[in-house]
């Protein structure tokens, strides 16, 4: 039991809430690559990420995991990507701040999506058994230089005229 659901049930919906947070942070990537502020793609992206890391410390362990050590770089990235956001309002130096941390929290979601990929889906799992073989270190390596490019363009290009602050 976690959090008074079964493994299972605590499970799904960990998973629903990644899911959440890969679809609404691909839709706020892509306005910040298109140059436009999405407001409410924003809060659901920053809220089911946030989520999807401190629900994924609720998992059983008994060590420090690689998992453990994502979640905690990416509440970090968050933490700067929401002060940056609804503290500072874009302003000066917070507004690439905002972009790059709202890029790499993406990435972390969609890096773990990959690692999940090749273990779950059973048409990848004999073409990477332990992760560290050359189909899977080739689809990081490229959705790595993905959003590489995705951020150099969404830092160039988003440059929103905030006529108000937004609401905390």
């Amino acid at each position: 039991m976690i959090l008074g659901l079964s493994t299972s049930a605590f499970t799904t919906l960990h998973v629903a809430i990644s899911l959440a947070a890969l679809v609404s942070g691909a839709f706020v990537l892509f306005g910040l690559v298109g140059g436009r502020d999405a407001p409410a793609w924003t809060a659901v992206f920053l809220g089911s990420t946030i989520l999807t890391s401190v629900t994924g410390f609720f998992f059983h362990a008994t060590q420090l995991l690689p998992s453990h050590v994502l979640g905690i770089l990416s509440l970090v990235v968050l933490a700067a990507a929401v002060a940056g956001l609804y503290l500072f309002h874009l302003a000066g130096a917070w507004r690439w701040i905002y972009v790059l941390g709202a890029v790499i929290a993406v990435y972390f979601n969609a890096f773990v999506a990959v690692v999940q990929a090749f273990q779950k889906i059973p048409a990848l799992q004999p073409l990477a058994p332990t992760q560290s073989e050359p189909p899977f270190l080739v689809t990081q390596l490229v959705v790595l230089v993905l959003f590489i490019v995705l951020g150099v363009l969404a830092v160039r290009r988003f440059h929103p005229a905030l006529t108000s602050p937004r609401p905390a």
